[in-house]
């Protein structure tokens, strides 16, 4: 079973429409009253505002006629414009809309039985993590008998209109609506995570190798039950849905349809000079405007193809609007791609989605002070909330999400809709367990943009390791909710850094409690000890203290390895010393090819150091062939790292 559904206001659906037909009346929702309070938040609309029913605007009304896709979406005088495509994309597949629009033939008029109709509707939102449920009344806000914002063009089709005014109440007028972008939008209908592709920077055009692993992607993605658009630059508001040379509108959203791998039989290899193809299926939400290029409607490509051949490969288009171009095609005239992956379940057990909330928060001690402003910000930066997560193999993609609560119903109160946000990333000691207090040793793997966007994203193919997110506020000193959540194909158990240091506890008591914190890099191990010539040797490091180590990834057939293995130990006194062994892995039996002993005491110098391997024995054992680079780092202030 999911997550409890949450209901907005505490309008519980099913009891206020009974209400409603028991007394034989129509709902008129007392949360959001047909008035301007619930158009704008502190202006008034020009011209005389008519709040009417589906049935005072058409004769025959309904909430979907036919296919919900098979119509096109038009934006009314008013509104945001992200709001059609966000339609259009929620329409493609048929497992989102239906959570969406919950029951839709329930809900639907039935001219057979008017009185079990009261004029109420649901619709289901994923905000701020959770599926919450929002109760309407059917008065929809009109001018001169015309809908002001979204309408469909099937005069008597309104679930889009509907669903706007539901979207409208739970953020706390249908103002609220501005500036919110498509991804926003589409988020908070489905609970897909999205991720912002630049197609130029990807240069898809120019690298094959990268052009196919974004098909592959976006096939996955796809097939998984995830929504797709793209659009093409507009370089400037006069450019705003100008034609390009082949017919596609600039600044303008077009939604995938469909997307498809075509394995080519032996006479189609011969027309085409390819043994497959590879296709996307477009829509235009306002169905006009369609790609006049290779593939389209009346290009000689389609002249080619049988009856047969087109529903053999499934070349179909379902609705006017639509159009298919090739991958190529496509990439070289789309700009930037919304890509919101469908994260909602597990696949195979396996959780693919890890996410938490929470917060940024003031507090006159500094050690829970958990507001400290941006990476500029040093003194104050790492007294943020800190998340740890672990990549288990190399070469992972990992997409990471920071969601600020949304402020927009205190825009009455002269509150900012968004605060600037953003987050870093560090690559970590492979044993870390505690909050990070200074950056001495860390890899800085990442950051996202900052900007007073409600969401900022990142993507980054990682290394093998433990990773630390810093979500952070460009200010310090201000409070708020987060969500964070982050989407791998590998589990990356996603779980919070709360202690600054080891609990003072009846075991650590009896053992001794730690008087020193030692961070030690380990960057390379080089000139290692081979036998033969043609020996393989595939080099590791362990790194102990005590009873606890830490060990790296096997470098491949090299005796000079590149590790930069980060490893963090407490330790009771500095007669317990790190002791670095460096092995080469092999398939029986692993050979010890050297390791050195340091005392690691805070009076030691922090620069780099680079020291021979010996025998097993000490710091005075035989020195063997091979040395290691490194860094370490002691500490009597268990807080300093």
């Amino acid at each position: 079973m999911g997550p409890p559904l949450k209901i907005f206001k505490n309008q519980k659906y099913q009891e206020l429409k009974q209400e409603c037909i028991k007394d034989g009346r129509l709902f008129c929702d007392p949360t959001f009253l047909p008035e301007n309070d619930s158009l704008f938040f502190n202006r008034l609309l020009p011209g005389k505002v008519v709040w009417k029913r589906p049935q005072d605007i058409s004769d025959d009304p309904h909430l979907i006629v036919g296919n919900i896709s098979n119509h096109q979406l038009i934006q009314g005088r008013l509104g945001n414009k992200s709001m059609i495509p966000a339609f259009s994309c929620l329409a493609v597949q048929e497992s989102h809309w239906t959570k969406t629009i919950p029951n839709h033939k329930e809900q639907e008029w039935d001219p057979q039985k008017p009185e079990k109709y009261a004029g109420i509707f649901r619709f289901r939102f994923w905000h701020f993590g959770e599926w919450t449920e929002v109760v309407i009344d059917d008065l929809l806000p009109t001018i001169n008998g015309d809908l002001v914002f979204s309408f469909s063009t099937s005069m008597n089709e309104f679930w889009n209109a509907l669903l706007e005014k539901a979207y409208a109440k739970l953020l706390g007028c249908y103002e609220a609506l501005d500036g919110l972008t498509i991804t926003d939008i589409i988020m908070d209908f489905t609970g897909t995570l999205a991720e912002i592709v630049d197609m130029q920077k990807g240069r898809y055009t120019d690298l094959v190798e990268e052009k196919y692993k974004l098909f592959g992607e976006l096939y996955k993605t796809f097939t998984k039950g995830g929504l797709i658009c793209c659009s093409i630059e507009s370089p400037s508001q006069e450019e705003q849905e100008v034609e390009t040379d082949w017919g596609l509108l600039k600044g303008h959203t077009y939604t995938m349809t469909d997307i498809r791998k075509l394995r080519l039989g032996e006479r189609l290899v011969e027309v085409f000079s390819a043994e497959k193809l590879y296709m996307v299926r477009l829509r235009n939400p306002l169905g006009r405007q369609e790609w006049s290029g290779p593939w389209s409607e009346i290009s000689e490509e389609w002249q080619q193809l049988t009856v047969t051949d087109r529903k053999n490969l499934g070349l179909v288009m379902s609705d006017d609007g639509e159009f298919w171009m090739s991958l190529e095609d496509f990439c070289h005239n789309f700009h930037k791609l919304n890509v919101c992956r469908n994260v909602n379940n597990p696949v195979f057990g396996r959780k693919e989605l890890e996410s938490v909330v929470g917060c940024w928060t003031v507090d006159d001690d500094p050690l829970m002070n958990r507001s400290g402003g941006c990476y500029n910000n040093r003194d104050t930066f790492l007294q943020n909330p800190q998340y740890i997560f672990t990549v288990p193999e190399d070469g992972h993609k990992v997409i990471m999400s920071l969601q600020q609560k949304d402020l927009r119903n205190y825009r009455r109160m002269g509150r900012p809709d968004n605060y600037i946000i953003g987050f870093e990333l560090f690559k970590v000691e492979m044993n870390r367990r505690f909050r990070l207090h200074h950056l001495y040793i860390q890899e800085r793997a990442g950051t996202s943009t900052y900007i007073d966007t409600r969401t900022v994203f990142l993507s980054k193919y990682l290394k093998k390791g433990n990773y630390v997110l810093v979500p952070t506020m460009f200010q310090h000193g201000r409070t708020s909710e987060f969500l964070l959540r982050i989407f791998s194909e590998v589990p990356v158990q996603l779980r919070e850094l709360t202690l600054d240091m080891p609990k003072m506890s009846c075991w650590n008591l009896a053992r001794g409690y730690p008087k020193v914190v030692t961070q030690i890099t380990v960057h390379s191990a080089e000139g290692l000890e081979k036998k033969y010539a043609n020996e393989t040797v595939n080099p590791y490091l362990v790194i102990k203290c005590g009873k606890e180590e830490v060990r790296s990834p096997v470098q491949k057939n090299t005796v000079h390895a590149i590790f930069d293995t980060q490893a963090i130990f407490y330790r009771r006194t500095t007669d317990i010393p790190i002791i670095i062994e460096v092995w080469n892995s092999r398939k029986f039996c692993d050979q010890f090819l050297g390791q050195v002993t340091l005392d690691a005491d805070p009076s030691d110098c922090r620069d780099l150091k680079s020291l021979y391997l010996r025998k097993k024995g000490g710091p005075t054992a035989k020195v063997k062939q091979g040395h290691i680079s490194f860094k370490v780092i002691s500490s009597d202030d268990l807080t300093e790292l």
